[in-house]
């Protein structure tokens, strides 16, 4: 039978509603309006003070069940007097009956929000006992008591849905089936993010791994145009908890709304900026880093970054680790470019951002904030989920030559910093650097030598005397010869191939410098 069908013909007619919320927004205005349509008001602890004192008769919930609240609150409204006239089946005669014979009255409207959890842990020095003692009980119990019987029970758990409920009381004189079904609805959801934020602090709280059953709660952000692509819907969720450095906390100070490819290209934008202390800017476009500089201020920063690849990184997106001021402004504003992040912008800088209309700023405070070591990634494939956890490495222990020639110190500077980058561009990907800027880009190829090559002739300045690194080990040498032919003078690898000699033994032949870290960096 379809829902519809079930609830033809139930009416419900709201003699009785017990109110019992932490969140006390709104709360004493709806509960006047339901007085004034002669509704018994039942209620509990601060709530029933807050409504007295605004002059709102209430019976305590002490009198429904002939019981004190007790245990400093933890027990008041756990009682076959409140759950049985919320759970009997008005249209069950057999219910009825049992509650005549109880002298169970019913209640036929729930108005609860819960203890504030999330609020509660969101605080640094919280202690473990503060955030256990307030873990509702009774709270979801009701809720879900009265969501379960939502044919005949009206249950509101979010201050936003006074507002249509009075509507509907007032000029229909009863709550529409749709809207009964939609508020139980509200209400499981609300429950098991609730739990889910419970499950999930008391696991950090050991150290615990992942539970043979995960469940994840995040909240909406906001809605989006569109996905990848405009026939896809699209929202933005966050997490629930300490975000900082993240793009869910950045400020919004100019321009249109994001795009899901803003923000999917924007966040691995600044997980690529947060490897880097020294002044830095990323420019990337479709997830993949286009240019990178790092420089004595964030104004040669922007200029490496930009003169890496003038081409791509026209329509991209600009995050950098430093205050965005004028002169750096300017030179951005010459060409189109979507997105400027940064934790913070001179005034005269804005001012010549927002010349132009549609361009987003973004503040983003802490920046270059990294993910704390519990953190995930996560990627949904058809019928599951992929988790692992985060890639918050850059080298096993320490840097292994392997070859006749050591790096000089300026090679080994160029060799990190491009490291650090081909860690954040798809694999198998490649990476040439020189003088704290990279000289050319070469992600997402199918083998290793393509990506060679496509950074080698991508590469918009002189190869000669830069630097090459590599996500993944070299499976041949063909690679180490092509970077030889093109002036690479250094390369940093993972190594581990069965071929590692042959590699070796190349780099040798041709007197470049070639380190080992002992740890790949694939990226899908």
């Amino acid at each position: 039978m379809k829902y519809n069908e079930l609830l033809e013909g139930v009416l419900i007619v709201i003699k009785r509603a017990l109110i019992s919320v932490s969140d006390k927004s709104g709360i004493v205005d709806f509960a006047k309006k339901l007085q004034g349509m002669g509704v018994e008001i039942i209620s509990t602890g601060g709530t029933a003070k807050v409504l007295i004192e605004e002059g709102i008769k209430v019976t305590a919930i002490s009198d429904i069940t002939g019981f004190p609240e007790c245990l400093d609150g933890r027990v008041k409204t756990l009682h076959p007097m409140v759950h049985g006239g919320i759970l009997a089946m008005r249209d069950n005669p057999e219910h009825i009956k049992q509650l005549e014979e109880l002298n169970i009255t019913p209640i036929d409207l729930i108005v609860i929000n819960l203890y504030p959890f999330k609020e509660t842990i969101a605080k640094e020095d919280v202690s473990l006992e503060e955030a256990i003692e307030n873990i509702d009980i009774g709270g979801p119990t009701m809720l879900r008591s009265a969501a379960k019987n939502h044919r005949d029970v009206v249950v509101i758990c979010n201050p936003d849905h006074y507002t249509s409920v009075l509507e509907e009381l007032e000029n229909k004189g009863e709550v529409s089936n749709d809207t009964k079904y939609r508020l139980a609805l509200k209400v499981f959801e609300h429950t098991a993010h609730y739990d889910a934020l419970i499950a999930a602090y008391l696991r950090k709280q050991i150290d615990a791994p992942l539970p043979d059953v995960l469940t994840m709660t995040f909240e909406k952000v906001q809605d989006l145009r569109y996905g990848e692509n405009p026939h896809q819907k699209a929202i933005f969720y966050k997490e629930v908890g300490v975000n900082e450095g993240s793009l869910v906390e950045a400020v919004q100070l100019h321009g249109k709304e994001l795009s899901f490819n803003n923000i999917n290209d924007t966040n691995g934008a600044l997980e690529l900026l947060k490897e880097y202390e020294q002044p830095t800017v990323v420019g990337v476009k479709h997830t993949n880093a286009c240019g990178v500089g790092s420089g004595y201020d964030i104004y040669d920063a922007y200029l490496k970054a930009y003169k890496s690849d003038p081409t791509s990184i026209y329509g991209g997106i600009i995050v950098a680790n430093r205050t965005m001021d004028k002169r750096t402004a300017e030179e951005i504003n010459k060409i189109f470019i979507e997105i400027v992040v940064a934790p913070d912008f001179d005034q005269d800088a804005l001012e010549v951002l927002k010349s132009k209309k549609n361009i987003r700023i973004l503040k983003l405070s802490n920046i270059s904030k990294k993910q704390g070591k519990d953190a995930v990634d996560m990627k949904k494939v058809n019928g599951g989920l992929l988790i692992q956890g985060i890639d918050n490495e850059l080298i096993e222990e320490e840097l292994k030559v392997v070859t006749r020639r050591i790096p000089t110190k300026k090679e080994m500077e160029d060799l990190l910093f491009s490291w650090k980058v081909v860690k954040h561009i798809k694999s198998n990907g490649i990476v040439l650097g020189k003088d704290g800027q990279t000289i050319g880009v070469g992600p997402g190829q199918v083998n290793r030598i393509w990506a060679v090559e496509n950074a080698i002739k991508q590469a918009k300045t002189s190869v000669k005397g830069s630097v090459m690194a590599s996500d993944a080990y070299f499976p041949f040498s063909d690679s180490i010869e092509a970077a030889a032919k093109a002036g690479i003078t250094a390369v940093i690898q993972p190594g581990g191939s069965i071929r590692d000699e042959e590699s070796i033994e190349m780099a040798n032949k041709y007197g470049i410098a070639m380190v080992f870290t002992g740890m790949r960096h694939f990226k899908h």
